[in-house]
């Protein structure tokens, strides 16, 4: 076999992992962003001073943010399960010690300290775990494109052929959860101007159709190895993306946004009848003879083409999503009763994936089915959630150590005044939130296409210089960190210079 070839069968074929494996996982990235938190405030609390070097900053959040979720998904993918006890055993270690070192002064009963927690305020206007999710979407993703050409990955963690989870199956429908979660429609307070933002929408796509015309070009011209049966011959993500987000844009000016849901049932119920009594399944997996006919454009990028629908159902539900998380909730109480909303419904949403899987359909990402759209769903409410929870107990932890900040958490707010509660205004601190000097992760969230289209460039250039299949594990894990860093290194320059590339 020639080497394309070798690299095609590589990646194909495979039927993925658990639902449980997945979900322990996706524990990591909180966890990890938790303990970067702990340790920043660990940092304040000895010396002072939040860490200021630029060079220190760069470091520790690589190496606390990005370094272990590549070593989970590669050598330490075996003891998986043991991860996140690992690292929660690790953070609650670095918490007793800001508990039991704060200073004599701010000593106050811990009864009292949760009472003060549940009745602070939040800014309102910067949801962190959204940025954080969007992210961390980006992070796992760029990982795993290269990572999944190394014989290290684990082959049940790449894209199933037909029918499974694997973890780059999620990360598809997660990019979409993430996108939809800050789509204009969401942001967006009145609804006087829906046609205006269809048409704003037509206008943004084109860099996504752009990067989708140059990687078909790209890919065929220098005969990059592809998985065919992931989109088709000529399609590609960034079409997806594209024509999800019109579709929607399309959608929401024609009906109510709060009624994203609706439509989002009504579109994949339809899409699953569809399949289950027409001949439409046959023909996504084997085409129009069946026998894998790639004849025709329709044949060609079958799987592109008609999983739209099932991408575009999880697009109108995370809408739906966006709109509830952007309520005005701006105490910690409503937060934590937020929370418990979103788990519970990720909880009834994997119930209904059992009884969808088990009368409907199991997961299928090649066609984005029933299955696919609630299990996306399921599995990014968790995710989402847990990220939720990261920044409310790095509040508390603050509220142990006053002054001290966290980049990419919550800010802290008071009433402006007394008697009128909805008037905010930020309580001083060492320059956290949003406008945090030092931070990979809004380095990251300035320029995420930017940072995704990198990702994309750089696994083409390793796997055309280097041979990944027969690499040894050194020199896998050398390589992935060094790509990774690399990436984050360009986003970082470019954060530390205030320079925005998005001119649409």
């Amino acid at each position: 076999m020639s080497q394309k070839h070798l690299k095609e069968a590589f990646i194909s074929n495979l039927n993925g992992t658990s639902l449980l494996e997945i979900s322990v996982g996706l524990s990591l990235a909180p966890l990890c962003l938790l303990c970067r938190g702990l340790l920043l405030i660990l940092y304040y609390l000895r010396y002072g001073k939040p860490l200021s070097s630029r060079k220190y900053g760069l470091l520790l959040d690589f190496l606390v943010l990005v370094s272990p979720l590549v070593f989970s998904c590669t050598v330490l993918s075996p003891i998986i399960f043991f991860m996140p006890s690992i690292i929660a055993a690790f953070c609650a270690g670095i918490f007793s010690k800001i508990y039991s070192q704060r200073k004599q002064e701010t000593r106050v009963p811990f009864r009292q300290i949760v009472q003060e927690f549940q009745k602070t305020y939040l800014d309102r206007e910067y949801i962190p775990a959204i940025t954080v999710f969007r992210v961390y979407v980006n992070v796992l993703t760029s990982i795993s494109i290269l990572a999944v050409d190394f014989p290290q990955y684990p082959r049940r963690y790449a894209k199933a052929e037909n029918y499974g989870t694997g973890v780059m199956d999620l990360g598809v429908g997660a990019y979409i959860f993430g996108n939809a979660l800050v789509c204009p429609e969401v942001r967006q307070k009145s609804c006087v101007t829906q046609f205006s933002n269809l048409a704003r929408q037509f206008f943004s796509v084109w860099p996504l159709i752009f990067l989708g015309v140059g990687r078909l070009l790209s890919v065929k011209s220098i005969e990059y190895h592809e998985h065919t049966s992931e989109y088709g011959v000529h399609w590609n993500f960034f079409f997806t993306l594209a024509f999800v987000r019109l579709a929607a844009s399309l959608l929401l000016a024609i009906f109510p946004k709060s009624k994203s849901w609706i439509i989002a049932v009504n579109l994949a119920v339809l899409y699953q009848l569809i399949l289950n009594t027409t001949s439409l399944k046959m023909f996504i997996l084997h085409g129009s003879n069946g026998r894998d006919s790639r004849v025709g454009f329709l044949n060609a990028n079958r799987e592109g083409l008609l999983s739209l629908l099932g991408y575009l159902a999880i697009y109108m539900a995370s809408v739906q999503v966006g709109l509830c998380l952007l309520k005005c909730r701006n105490s910690v109480k409503a937060w934590i009763e937020a929370a418990c909303f979103l788990l519970l419904t990720a909880l009834v949403l994997f119930l209904f994936l059992h009884v969808s899987q088990a009368h409907a359909d199991p997961v299928s990402r090649r066609m984005a089915n029933l299955s696919y759209c609630i299990w996306v769903l399921a599995h990014c409410l968790t995710f989402f959630t847990w990220f939720v929870v990261t920044d409310l107990t790095l509040v508390f932890t603050k509220l142990l150590v006053k002054g001290s900040s966290v980049p990419c958490c919550w800010n802290v707010v008071k009433p402006s005044n007394a008697s009128t509660k909805h008037e905010m205004e930020a309580v001083p601190t060492g320059g956290e939130g949003k406008l945090a000097p030092i931070c990979l992760i809004s380095a990251i969230n300035k320029n995420q296409l930017l940072f995704f289209l990198l990702a994309n460039v750089m696994t083409g250039t390793v796997n055309i210089l280097i041979d990944t299949i027969h690499s040894k594990t050194a020199f896998t894990l050398c390589i992935l960190h060094l790509y990774m860093f690399f990436n984050c290194l360009i986003m970082y320059i470019l954060h530390a210079k205030n320079i925005v590339l998005k001119f649409w």
